[in-house]
């Protein structure tokens, strides 16, 4: 079996949505450096991200709202009738440098990966809420949307989006909703924004959200009890994973309550249950646990054992980062020294056994 590869690109490093954005962190950078520190991405496995071109940003979005992308990084400014019609420069979508480029290198990284089959880790990708004519929760082009569609241009009948993100992914799935070769189910904090994603198994969209506090225990009783069971029944040709991070307890956007066990537990039991499965990564606001999370997820993909300890590099470059929210303050000395989390087990609550009925019902 072909190695997994990651795809990932530079224009992350500097890129920022500006100081006080929840997105002014370094993430996909971060992850990078953290995995090259521990020596787990020699040349062979990584791939530089492409661009996508307007034709094939197209292939989804509206073409005057991809225009109006470009206008808005070429004047660094956006004109009122554009902001009210694409909310660009609103709504915690703001105009900054790269605007258009970094979406559009986003998209590039998930089609490319799309092309190329086998197991691929794109942690730039998972911009899940983006709408064809409309920037929505910090997302600018669903890359998520155009990867899938890539698959079903290549005649893939029987696709299957995960989406493990606190937000729910409401541009995925209004995207396929009247798609029956592609299956969406996400795992989202109730009563969070967007406000969507409410419990239904509509013919394609399987919704549950879950109570804040919502541990590890109850994250695998969903995983084995409805996740699985759907694979088995849908035989999946493709999987794609949107990993979201802002569902570890540490993150500053979100009430729930996993550790990094659960992602990686979630990866470890999908990546194989396809010939094709891409990894992308999405939520995720407090650099220490969003990096940590995303290079754990590598680890999975290669079967990499986690070390205790890092190494000295790999504890430098987690060292180096500053995160100015309250958690930023007083950083607890394993965010710099490990990879894996603390296991936060608890009881499965009733929430959590009523939607594990209702989705077990469905694919039942």
């Amino acid at each position: 079996m072909a190695q997994p590869l990651l795809i990932s690109s530079e224009i992350y490093r500097r890129s920022t949505y500006g100081p006080k954005h929840p997105l002014a962190i370094p993430r996909v950078s971060t992850t990078l450096d953290l995995i090259r520190a521990l020596g787990w991405l020699p040349p062979a496995q990584y791939r530089d991200s492409p661009m996508a071109s307007v034709a094939e940003l197209t292939r989804f979005h509206d073409a005057d709202y991809i225009a109006a992308l470009q206008r808005a990084e070429d004047r660094q400014a956006i004109p009122p009738e554009d902001r009210e019609r694409y909310r660009i420069g609103a709504d915690g979508n703001p105009v900054y440098r790269e605007v258009f480029r970094r979406p559009a290198t986003s998209a590039g990284g998930v089609l490319l990966a799309a092309r190329m089959g086998g197991i691929v880790h794109v942690p730039g990708g998972g911009t899940h809420h983006g709408q064809r004519a409309r920037a929505s929760g910090f997302c600018y082009v669903n890359d998520a949307v155009l990867g899938v569609m890539e698959w079903l241009d290549q005649g893939l009948t029987r696709i299957l989006y995960l989406d493990i993100d606190a937000h729910h992914g409401d541009g995925v799935e209004m995207a396929f909703a009247e798609e029956p070769r592609v299956t969406t189910l996400s795992i989202h904090e109730a009563g969070r924004w967007p406000f969507t994603g409410a419990c239904h198994a509509a013919p394609h969209a399987l919704n549950l959200p879950v109570p804040p506090g919502f541990n590890d225990s109850e994250m695998r009783a969903l995983l084995h009890g409805i996740v699985l069971p759907l694979i088995a029944q849908l035989r999946p040709q493709a999987i794609m994973l949107q990993c979201g991070a802002d569902a570890l307890e540490e993150d500053p956007l979100a009430k729930l309550s996993l550790s990094n066990n659960a992602h990686a537990g979630f990866i470890a039991a999908v990546m194989h249950a396809a010939p094709r499965f891409i990894l992308l990564g999405g939520g995720g606001y407090n650099p220490w646990t969003v990096a940590r999370c995303w290079a754990r997820g590598w680890a999975v993909l290669n079967n990499h054992p986690v070390p205790a300890r890092l190494p000295a590099a790999a504890e430098a470059v987690l060292r180096g980062l500053t995160f100015h929210r309250a958690a930023g303050r007083n950083p607890p000395e394993h965010w710099f020294t490990t990879l894996a989390d603390a296991p936060r087990e608890g009881p499965i609550r009733p929430e959590v056994a009523a939607l594990l009925a209702q989705g077990l019902e469905a694919v039942a």
